[in-house]
């Protein structure tokens, strides 16, 4: 195993290699920082790239783009509240207020850093205990899938903000959303009204730029007409000792969340954000503060959506199981180039495997230089005056939403969102629960009916098995917690 990390290291160490690396990188960052366009989109609009490459070069560099987009988008849901991907949206709760107290730099600081400490303890977790991290994956299914997905919208009580009943109405809103189109089970579809452009559902994307991106630039025309000036002198650009000793241990455990998540197909980066941001405030000994611009918020969200991109190679390496749409995406490359993953890769072809592990750790490094580099440029948006930003935000959310599909309704969509979104705002209804619950809610559904298919109709199979069960005593502890820190307070005022 040394003499093949070494191997590794020599290999990725190469000028050639590193410029591949590094270039995916600040591709990625680009596209991350970009409203609308994933990282799945990125990797796939840059394979072509790599189509006269070697085999090394070819798979670091797209290595470097995922790693890089996941990254870039914190930085638009930091400086505008407008998540550059999904995997950011958690990211936009406290990374935006905080850059409103004027803190922009440090708000972005401490998502590099995490960023970087996430990327790190996956990757270490991978190259050190892939195999039997693999073996769990393959004990999922749907009911696992299924326990998976309500653990996850459990997540909306703690995101749910100051009330907890608007936090449930917004996240039952966005799962009546997420049935629209044709049902996974039966083909047939529903509430489509007969438009075939809702047939797919509608896309969580361009839901999310409305409900984060289009809504606040409504919100920022509103204070340009009543004069409103907004704090954003930055004072700091990096975070201090202090702040990286508060968030140290939060990095650590948001990594190994990030990792399990990634490790289990299909579950991605946006769920790995959300648990980790939930388990951060459940540790925290001032759950109260997160959402209003609290850097265990930031580094939370970060270190766990990026620990996925070491767990996510857990499955594809091992298995041949892409862990998700990136890892298909690098699935096929790998087979572009005459490999195919799976256990006997490692034994025919184990000095690509560690040099694909230490390029790992080098697009992570390549990501925290660059992007502590690029932190006083990132950082000029907030010092752009509103009645420039304001349009540029609007074109930039048209062109995010028209982008996924090509398609004008989905810009559509995005509009009737962005007021949606709004009025949500001014009535204190959280967003986030809308686009949690859209992205689990056809996992959950879809799950269910499978493992009721394969019970038979008998619902005990998902407390029968251990794995599912566990994971739903997790859910209700989750979603009841809140409510009883809520009483325990009244008890404590009344006496």
């Amino acid at each position: 195993m040394l003499e093949l990390l070494l191997h590794g290291f020599a290999m990725a160490f190469t000028p050639r290699i590193l410029l591949c690396i590094f270039g995916g990188v600040i591709g990625g960052i680009a596209i991350g920082s970009l409203p609308g366009l994933t990282a799945t989109m990125g990797v796939a609009l840059l394979l072509p790239l790599t189509f006269g490459m070697d085999t090394v070069s070819g798979i670091l560099m797209l290595l470097g783009i995922y790693i890089g987009a996941i990254y870039g988008g914190s930085i638009s849901a930091i400086l505008l509240r407008t998540p550059g991907t999904p995997a950011a949206a958690a990211t936009a709760l406290d990374g935006f207020e905080l850059a409103k107290k004027g803190e922009a730099g440090r708000a972005l600081g401490i998502s590099t850093i995490s960023s970087f400490g996430g990327g790190i303890v996956s990757t270490i977790m991978l190259i050190l205990i892939s195999p039997q991290l693999a073996k769990l994956a393959l004990k999922f299914s749907a009911p696992e899938y299924f326990a998976l997905a309500m653990f996850g919208l459990s997540i909306i009580s703690s995101i749910a903000g100051k009330s907890m009943v608007k936090g449930l109405i917004a996240g039952v809103v966005g799962l009546l959303i997420s049935m629209i189109g044709i049902d996974s089970i039966t083909g047939y579809p529903r509430f489509t009204y007969g438009n075939i452009n809702m047939l797919n559902g509608l896309s969580f994307i361009p839901i999310m730029i409305g409900l984060f991106a289009f809504s606040q630039a409504f919100l920022s025309i509103e204070d340009m007409l009543k004069k409103v000036k907004v704090k954003q002198k930055i004072t700091r650009i990096l975070p201090t000792m202090s702040d990286i000793k508060r968030i140290k241990f939060t990095v650590l455990r948001s990594g190994i969340i990030g990792t399990f998540t990634g490790i289990i197909p299909g579950a991605g980066a946006d769920i790995g954000a959300f648990i980790s941001y939930n388990e951060a405030k459940r540790f925290s000994k001032h759950p109260e503060k997160f959402g209003t611009g609290h850097i265990e918020g930031i580094a939370a969200p970060e270190a766990g959506n990026n620990g996925v991109t070491g767990g996510a190679m857990v499955p594809l390496l091992t298995l041949g199981i892409p862990g998700d749409a990136v890892a298909a995406i690098m699935l096929g490359a790998l087979m572009m180039k005459g490999l195919q993953p799976g256990p006997l890769l490692f034994k025919e072809q184990g000095e690509l495997v560690y040099t694909i592990f230490v390029g790992l750790i080098v697009a992570n490094i390549g990501m925290l230089v660059l992007g502590l580099l690029g932190i006083r440029f990132f950082t000029k948006i907030v010092s752009i005056p509103k009645y420039v930003l304001t349009p540029v935000i609007f074109v930039l959310c048209i062109i995010g939403s028209y982008a996924i599909n090509n398609n004008f309704f989905d810009v559509v969509v995005m509009f009737v969102c962005g007021i949606i979104g709004y009025f949500m705002s001014k009535f204190d209804f959280p967003a986030s629960p809308v686009v949690l619950a859209l992205i689990l809610g056809p996992m959950a559904e879809s799950q269910l009916r499978r493992s009721l298919v394969m019970s038979q109709g008998n619902a005990s199979i998902l407390f029968t098995r251990p794995i599912s069960a566990v994971l739903l005593v997790l859910a209700f502890i989750t979603l009841c917690t809140p409510i009883f820190k809520q009483i325990k307070k009244k008890v404590k005022r009344a006496k």
